[in-house]
């Protein structure tokens, strides 16, 4: 516990240190302020956007859409990974392609989908989909092969269906598991939706933020990518939060 408590002031004061070279950087001209503007300036017209209620629409648009990739993902992702771990032959043929799929830049697929989808959400969503679901399927894999093997012969001796056996035995023990697979398609999502965003969309924290840029905005610019660095960065930390109890749980039991 004091090496955690220990670690995490480490990484604040390195965090801080770091924008305190950024910020007297900027305020020194080392740094043109076309380029980047300090640290304290952008947390200011951050702070502006969302009092006034600019960075609204943007926001629900983005968190909305990776909302839904992710829903989609972590649930679609489990199904098919139990599926396929129950199945060896068919694991040992797959697991090698979700091993392999992030080297693929899963947005190029945007363009496609706009003509099977239309211009309408569903092309974000599912290129934050086509990232995110190999994590999630590969997490499950590592979650199950952990489950106790007297855990599952019991279950057989009880009986239980597929239903039960899944939700009273293998989610409970699988869990830490899976919420690190939870937190991989939070990142993935994020990545597949702000950069299809980026691409042709006209709505979104992604292309507020490309216009931004072409406008020469930016103090908008640098207030959005912060916007979106905090809520990543807070998504992540409460999904590692309880992670960490889950996995402190599995090893008191």
């Amino acid at each position: 516990m004091f090496d955690l408590k220990w670690s995490g002031i480490v990484r604040s004061g390195l965090l801080l240190g770091l924008v305190g070279i950024f910020e007297l950087a900027c305020r020194s001209g080392w740094i043109s302020p076309t380029t980047l503007i300090p640290p304290s300036e952008i947390a200011a017209a951050l702070i502006r956007g969302l009092i006034s209620g600019r960075f609204n629409e943007a926001l629900v648009s983005t968190l909305t859409n990776v909302g839904a990739a992710v829903l989609i993902s972590v649930l679609f992702g489990f199904a098919a990974g139990v599926t396929i771990h129950a199945i060896p032959r068919l694991r040992r043929a797959v697991e090698p392609f979700a091993a392999s799929s992030y080297a693929i830049p899963g947005f190029i697929f945007y363009v496609p989908l706009l003509g099977v989808f239309g211009v309408n959400d569903a092309p974000l969503i599912s290129v934050g989909c086509i990232l995110a679901i190999p994590s999630m399927i590969l997490a499950t894999f590592n979650g199950l092969d952990r489950i106790p093997d007297v855990l599952m012969r019991v279950s057989k001796t009880y009986r239980l269906d597929v239903a039960r056996r899944v939700f009273l035995v293998m989610l409970p023990c699988a869990a830490p598991y899976l919420f690190s697979g939870a937190r991989l398609c939070l990142a993935y999502a994020f990545i597949g939706v702000i950069a299809s965003e980026f691409i042709l969309s006209d709505r979104g924290i992604g292309y507020s933020i490309a216009f931004a840029y072409h406008d020469f905005d930016v103090r908008t610019m640098y207030a959005l990518m912060l916007l979106l660095i905090v809520l990543v960065t807070g998504a992540n930390m409460t999904l590692q939060f309880w992670e960490d109890r889950l996995m402190l749980r599995r090893r008191k039991s």
